[in-house]
Parts: structure tokens; C-alpha cells; sequence
């Protein structure tokens, strides 16, 4: 272990939710018993890490919510905490132990479901206790370091969140509990779990820091990060769920000289959610013929699909209700999502799939399989977070990690290896290895700042503005082609119908192409004159060789990373170029260095 990081006690929270807690002392390596349960830990004394593993020996069945790894830590100073998010809009920030708090302590909604859309375990912690989620990096006034999990890899079938959490003793020091969160996952009897490795750093500066642990865990977990430098157009930002087959067909039409790889169909084509293979009447000819008309242009055709989820009015929810995961309080379905646009006969509210029942795999395997044989090379997953609330799933001792990777495994299956699968609203542990690109921040929007009326929203640094895609662009770029492509969400070329300056155009463009990631365009083209043209020429062309490096790799770094700020970090340096941000105006200055 890091010097200042002493191993104190592990912990198990077993039953239904958690409430039963065995707590022992550790005294080095070795095997303990914790009711019925045996934890074996290996490697106490490595200052990279350690293994452990936990085992059923009783004669009932044990459902396993968490275990822990709890340590002391030594500090000099504050103590700062990197608090990286948990799914690809969860934002990520820095906060001070002691100090700050959880921002889910200020869901005013009165659901606690709405927590574990952002972090592994939805209850909401108690007062003063910070999470981060697979990874943190702590700093105070002699360094960094980085605690963190090696997720993704799945020995003997393992696969679990990892959460970071730290909090302030109220004597003085701080206690850090290394979390193996399984979700109410249920243990047999004799049954033994792999834990995944809990992993140690030190170091001056977190970049360094926060690539090793990403190209680490991406060669353990076989991660995909040899696709293609992408470059598409995506429909949603200009036309969201109205869009038209007569739109598509006329951006194509204005396509000409554009660079674009991929032509991709967001939200609002199919016929219900969940229904992803008929459209709706706005699409008149279908999936099929769709895919013909995107490649007769000569680009890869695209498409979006938010696949653990489903209408109630849908087909799949109406003609196979026994697929749905059931709500753990006994009141019929489980709630996967909630987006009025949507309808779906119950104003918005959405089911979740249960991704544990063998047909479910199968359904997702063929519509996956459908898509691409009629010639869909590119498929945006989304909302895919679904699969991990509280839930009744078929198989109790799935954990919510295993429910998750399960359905990305079998849309994987079913699209073959050759169709370029990208993650969205997916928990970033889960999906190291099924997946070739990942949104790693909230969606932007044609302002700069969140609208106002929004603030008061559970985690509104999750919500859309550009100046939160910013954040965890810059936050996040050490993943990208260690663990997939980064996707930074969509340049906003507009002059129109928009609030941002000239100045925060060129900016979220300059960062999208300093991050080395993929570059999409979400405007009608029509639209767009002369100098948009010429902006994205300069975002891909700074782009590929940022992408290069990184291939190489020499991730981007984000120099202030943990700078204690509301407004996130502003620094950015890749292939040879700093970019500074001034994330409150949106003002940007790039310059060659050296």
C-alpha cells in the first residue's frame, strides 16, 4: 500500500438492502470470516494493489449489496479528491474531504432511484461522505495517489462496480473504503467471487497517474481501441425525436465535400421505444430501406437504439411482459428511464429489460444482428444504465455490472466484431472490451451555461451544456485509446437558432479536437456556410493528430486536473499544444509549445 494509506478493516453489508454489516480488523493477508461469509485478501503489503475474494460458507444463500477494503489515510494539507462520474453524462469534479459533500444529497425529488442513474449504489450516503466512482486520484501538499479498480476484467465470471469513498473522522483523519459494490447479488452456498483488483499509485501529477491505471485496465480487459479515427453527422441535434426520413435524405443531399465517415440516425425513427426494427410514419419505408439509401451515398450507415429499455405501449412490453425486470417493492415493472417526449402511454415512464433471462440476450442478439445485415455499421447505444437500479431480475446472483455487460455482449454477438458499437448513458466499468467508442460527458447544447430553470435538478452537472461536455472532456481524455475512442458529444456548428458566441463555438470545437476524439457534426448542413466547412476541417485535422499520439500512447493531459474549482479544469495538452479554457466565459487560447 501507498505509505499513507494503512489497511484498518473489510467489511461486508449483506440481506436485502445492505443493513446487516460484519466489520473485522485486518492484520495482513490472510483468509477471514464474516458471518458466513470468507474474505481472502492477498498482496496488503504491495504498494501496487492488492487481490481478494469472498466466499459463501454457510448452507443458505447470502445476498452481497457491498464488501469493503477500509484504510486510514495520512495527509498533509486538504486533501483533495478526483470524483470521477459513473456513466458517460455522470460529471466528474473535485472536492475537498471534510468540506464538500455528495451532490445526490441534494435530490429534492423524493425518488432515490434518481441516484443510480449516477453512481453504482442509488441509497444516498451519509453526510460528508464523497464517492468516486472505478477511479479517484487523492492529492494534498506532498502528491498524488491514485486509487482505483481493475474493472472490465471478469476472472471466474466476476464482474462488479468499484466505488471510492472518503470521508472526514470526526476526531481527525480521514477513512477510505475501497468498495466492491455487488447489488444484492446473491451467493450460493460454496459459491466463491474473483474480486476485481484494487489498484495503487503515487506520483507528482494525476495524468500520468490516471493514463498507467487506463492502459492498465484496458489490456487486462482486452479493451477495443484500434477503430478508425471517426467522423460523422449525427441527426439529434438539430431535429431530435421529429426527425424525418426527408431529413435525413436531405442532409445527405447537402453532405458534398464533408469529411464524414458515418451518417447516423438518432431518436425519433422508430415506432415505439423498444420497437427498433419498425418506424414510425415519419419513416415510411423503414430500417431496411434506410440503411440503403445512408450507404448508396457512400458512408457508413448509423443508427441509435436505446435497447434495455421499452415503452409500455410497445411490442415487446405488451407481447412479452414476462422480459421485464420487476420492481423490488412488488409494484409491477421496473422503472428504467423516465422522458416524457417519449409517451409510451405512461407520459414518459419506460421499463427495463431484464437482461438476465436468456430470451431477452437472445432478442437483443437478433435485433442486433437484423440491423447489421441490412447494413448498419455503426450502432449508438444509449440510455443503457437501465439494468443497474434495485431491481427482480431473473438470475439473483447477477450483479448490476454483469446485468449490464450481458445485453452490450449480446448486441456484440449479434453485430459481429466488425460494426463499431458506441456506448452512451453506459457505466464505464461495465463495458472495457464490448464496445470501440464511449460519450464520456453530458450532452452540449446550443448555450454555453445549464438553463437556469434546470439547476435544481438531481446532478445537474449531468445535464446539457457545452460548458459541462467541456468538463469531462478534458476530465476524461486519458481514456481515450487506452479504453476506446473518446466521444466528446457533437461540435456545435450553428449560426443560428443558438445562444453560443462565435468564441464558444470555436472553443468546444478546439477542445473536441485537442482530445483527440470523435468528431461529429449535428447541424442541418444546409444551414452551414463557408466557415463552418473550415472549422471542422481544423477540428479533424488537429484531431487525427492528437488521435495519432494517443494511439501511440501518449494520452492527452489534463494539466488541472485537480484544481479546486466550481468551473472544472481548463487545460488541456496533447500533440505538441496546450489549449487553456476560461470555462466560465467560453474564451479559448491555443498555442504551440516548445
Amino acid at each position: 500500500m501507498p505509505p499513507h494509506l494503512r489497511p484498518e478493516a473489510v467489511l461486508a453489508a449483506t440481506g436485502a438492502t445492505g443493513a446487516e454489516v460484519v466489520r473485522v480488523a485486518l492484520d495482513g493477508d490472510g483468509t477471514y470470516r464474516l458471518g458466513p461469509l470468507e474474505v481472502r485478501i492477498d498482496g496488503l503489503g504491495n504498494p501496487g494493489g492488492c487481490t481478494w475474494s469472498v466466499a459463501n460458507r454457510g448452507d443458505t444463500p447470502v445476498p452481497v449489496r457491498r464488501m469493503a477494503l477500509v484504510f486510514a489515510a495520512g495527509h498533509t494539507g486538504a486533501l483533495r479528491m478526483f470524483r470521477h462520474g459513473y456513466q458517460s453524462w455522470s460529471p466528474c469534479d473535485v472536492a475537498v474531504v471534510g468540506v464538500d459533500d455528495d451532490p445526490v444529497r441534494t435530490n429534492t425529488t423524493g425518488v432515490e432511484q434518481f441516484n443510480g442513474a449516477h453512481h453504482a449504489d442509488q441509497r444516498t450516503p451519509p453526510p460528508g461522505q464523497l464517492r468516486s466512482e472505478c477511479v479517484t486520484v487523492f492529492a494534498d501538499d506532498t502528491g498524488c495517489t491514485l486509487a482505483g479498480f481493475e474493472v472490465g476484467v471478469a476472472p471466474d465470471g466476476s464482474l462488479h462496480d468499484g466505488t471510492l469513498r472518503a470521508a472526514a473522522l470526526p476526531g481527525g483523519g480521514v477513512v477510505v473504503e475501497a468498495e466492491a459494490f455487488l447489488g444484492g447479488a446473491v451467493l450460493s452456498p460454496g459459491a466463491v467471487r474473483h474480486l476485481h483488483q484494487v489498484l495503487f499509485a503515487t506520483g507528482d501529477t494525476p495524468g500520468p497517474l490516471l493514463a498507467g491505471w487506463a492502459h492498465q485496465v484496458g489490456a487486462a480487459a482486452r479493451a477495443r481501441t484500434r477503430a478508425p479515427f471517426q467522423v460523422g453527422w449525427c441527426s439529434w441535434y438539430h431535429y431530435f425525436h421529429d426527425v424525418t426520413a426527408a431529413d435525413i435524405a436531405a442532409n445527405l443531399g447537402a453532405a458534398g465535400d464533408w469529411p464524414f465517415d458515418v451518417f447516423q440516425v438518432d431518436d425519433g425513427y422508430q415506432s415505439a421505444i423498444g420497437d427498433w426494427l419498425t418506424t414510425n410514419e415519419r419513416f415510411p419505408a423503414g430500417v431496411d430501406a434506410m440503411a440503403a439509401g445512408i450507404a448508396s451515398r457512400g458512408v457508413d450507415p448509423g443508427i441509435w437504439m436505446a435497447p434495455f429499455i421499452c415503452a409500455p405501449d410497445s411490442v415487446v412490453a405488451t407481447t412479452k411482459p414476462g422480459w421485464l425486470a420487476g420492481d423490488p417493492a412488488g409494484g409491477g415493472p421496473l422503472v428504467g428511464m423516465f422522458n416524457p417526449p417519449w409517451g409510451g402511454g405512461l407520459e414518459g415512464i419506460m421499463w427495463a429489460l431484464d437482461t438476465t433471462r436468456p430470451e431477452v440476450l437472445a432478442h437483443l442478439e437478433d435485433t442486433a444482428r437484423h440491423l447489421t445485415d441490412v447494413g448498419y455499421t455503426y450502432l449508438k447505444l444509449d440510455f443503457t444504465f437501465a439494468p443497474t437500479f434495485d431491481g427482480v431480475f431473473a438470475d439473483p446472483a447477477a450483479t448490476p455490472a454483469e446485468r449490464v455487460r450481458a445485453g452490450f455482449d449480446a448486441v456484440r454477438r449479434g453485430a459481429g466484431d466488425d460494426t463499431f458499437i458506441l456506448g452512451c448513458g453506459a457505466p464505464i466499468g461495465h463495458v472495457i472490451g464490448a464496445v470501440d467508442g464511449m460519450r464520456i460527458g453530458a450532452d452540449v447544447a446550443p448555450s454555453w451555461e445549464l438553463d437556469p430553470a434546470r439547476v435544481g435538478e438531481p446532478e445537474p452537472g449531468a445535464l446539457p451544456a457545452t460548458a459541462h461536455a467541456v468538463r469531462n472532456t478534458l476530465a476524461r481524455s486519458f481514456m481515450h485509446r487506452a479504453l476506446w475512442l473518446n466521444d466528446p458529444d457533437c461540435v456545435m456548428l450553428r449560426t443560428t437558432d443558438t445562444d453560443l458566441t462565435a468564441e464558444q463555438v470555436r472553443t468546444w470545437a478546439q477542445v473536441v479536437g485537442a482530445s483527440g476524439g470523435m468528431v461529429l457534426v449535428s447541424d442541418a448542413l444546409a444551414n452551414l456556410g463557408d466557415g463552418a466547412r473550415e472549422l471542422l476541417g481544423e477540428v479533424t485535422a488537429l484531431g487525427h493528430e492528437v488521435d495519432a499520439e494517443a494511439r501511440a500512447g501518449q494520452s492527452p493531459v489534463c494539466d488541472d486536473l485537480l484544481a479546486v474549482s466550481p468551473d472544472g479544469p481548463t487545460t488541456l495538452t496533447a500533440a505538441g499544444r496546450r489549449l487553456v479554457v476560461d470555462p466560465v466565459s467560453g474564451a479559448s487560447h491555443l498555442v504551440v509549445l516548445g
